[in-house]
């Protein structure tokens, strides 16, 4: 009798788990090709193409391609992480540059960057807290030794930044995500008492400098520009000779857990999105790893954030360290807060490695989990600045001052072939390419159209399969191209 009530019991626990199992099994997604059509929009090298329609492509059966026939696969049904946005840095020397423009100008700049029909629709934006290296001089908020922060102003910020702002989500339909980023406290909270050369913030001013955030946030809130994040300090290992903070990872795990966390719920702006790291590839897991296995520390992380420039140390761009951050803790975005190409020369404002830097990274890093991507300045002089420290660098748009003119680099148009067509809300889809030298990435966004972007690097032209369930349409790839498709 024992025997058969034990196994009346197995019986019975496996009916138990089969049910339950049936309860959480999701229905299979299916995507049908049907009698969509691909417009191919490409920019490419040696030729007129800048984001322009080249052609309209129809699916044909190709139920199993052979090794011989290059493929993009695409599978729409397996689905990554949610576009959070696309965009650029609004800092002071691009508000400074944009102000000398004429009116007719200014608007065509802004209608480039923000339309997301006449321009490249950028959904994004980062702006400086207090000056940094892209700045004619460097300032602060608050008068020296005013640890309660009764001087607070940002009064300086509203010749030329605020302005620029304003009219940037003005142009972007009146809704533009700002993240905000300190490159370094004021010189008295600091143990080297400056605004350059890293140095750290002094442990009795800890409070103060949580409570600066805030007053910043709520300062611009105040005057009409909603902030959608913060980063806890601009590259927080770099000693420069520009406005820099120096954090070691246990630092900034401290100070978030112990003073901005909670500084920031106490003040009403817990969902603000909290960014930590803020600097280069090369260090992010690292990083990651050390805040976010504090849990008192992780819960008021939204996210990290990472730079490009660890190529100045000689590497290459260290797309595995995004990828293995985001595989250990998928909970939490990942957002590319900055890049630019440096080294300022005018006579390379043509060089096609401009743009293939920008196509390269962005396609690499949203394939390693990537949630938002944010260029550098928006837009520079034909100095490459201005730049208190003459630390001149690449925009994806120059100024002429001179002779009022804008000069549209192809990095422009590389970050557009994502920016204008991947919106916010899309999911990253899986996509594969049977050729190294076809370099691509997908997108599902929330309208239903389907984004393939494909960059080519080679002298070669090379054709290529679009290939979604079976059905496949077929291109060609030109020399030192990026191409955008859209499935529709």
């Amino acid at each position: 009798m024992k025997q058969n009530l034990s196994i009346l019991l197995i019986l019975a626990t496996a009916f138990t788990v089969v049910a339950q199992n049936k309860k959480t099994v999701k229905p299979v997604q299916t995507y049908a090709v049907g009698n969509k059509k691909v417009s191919v929009y490409t920019t490419a090298e040696k030729s007129d193409y800048r984001i322009s329609k080249t052609e309209t492509l129809s699916f044909t059966e190709n139920k199993q391609p052979f090794e011989t026939e290059p493929c993009i696969f695409v599978d729409p049904t397996i689905k990554y992480q949610t576009l959070v946005g696309i965009g650029g840095a609004l800092t002071d020397a691009s508000a400074e540059t944009f102000a000398k423009l004429s009116k007719k100008n200014q608007q065509e700049l802004l209608t480039a960057y923000y339309s997301p029909v006449k321009g490249i629709g950028y959904t994004l934006a980062r702006t400086n807290i207090a000056s940094c290296d892209f700045s004619s001089g460097s300032y602060t908020y608050v008068q020296d030794n005013d640890k309660d922060l009764k001087t607070f102003s940002v009064a300086h910020d509203q010749e030329f930044k605020i302005p620029l702002i304003k009219q940037a989500i003005a142009a972007a339909g009146g809704k533009l995500p700002l993240f905000v980023s300190p490159w370094s406290p004021p010189a008295w909270m600091k143990d080297n008492n400056s605004l350059v050369q890293g140095g750290h913030l002094l442990p009795a001013f800890r409070q103060s400098w949580a409570n600066h955030y805030v007053k910043f946030i709520k300062t611009y809130e105040s005057m009409g520009m909603p902030i959608w994040g913060l980063t806890v300090q601009n590259e927080p290992m770099a000693k420069q000779k520009w406005e820099s903070c120096v954090f070691t990872a246990e630092e900034e795990r401290d100070f978030i857990k112990n003073f901005l966390g909670p500084t920031l719920q106490k003040s009403g702006l817990a969902s603000k999105k909290l960014i930590a790291w803020d600097h280069n590839r090369d260090q992010i897991f690292q990083r990651a790893s050390t805040i976010l296995n504090d849990k008192d520390a992780a819960k008021y992380v939204w996210g990290i954030g990472f730079h490009w420039y660890e190529t100045w140390t000689g590497s290459g761009m260290q797309f595995g360290n995004v990828k293995q951050t985001h595989e250990a803790y998928p909970d939490k975005a990942l957002i590319f807060t900055e890049g630019c190409k440096e080294k300022y020369d005018v006579n390379k404002l043509d060089d096609w490695t401009l743009g293939e830097r920008y196509g390269d990274s962005m396609i690499n890093d949203f394939n390693a989990g990537t949630a938002a991507w944010t260029d550098w300045n928006i837009l520079l002089d034909e100095k490459g600045g201005p730049n208190h420290v003459g630390n001149f660098c690449f925009a994806p748009v120059h100024a002429d001052t001179k002779n009022d003119k804008l000069i549209y680099t192809n990095a422009y148009y590389y970050m557009g072939h994502f920016s204008k067509f991947i919106r916010p809300g899309a999911k990253r889809i899986g996509t594969a390419s049977s050729r190294d030298k076809l370099q691509s990435t997908a997108f599902l966004n929330t309208d239903g159209k389907l984004v393939v972007v494909v960059m080519n690097q080679s002298d070669d032209k090379l054709k290529y399969s679009l290939w979604i369930k079976g059905e496949a349409a077929t291109t060609t790839s030109l020399p030192h191209s990026i191409t955008t498709l859209v499935v529709e």
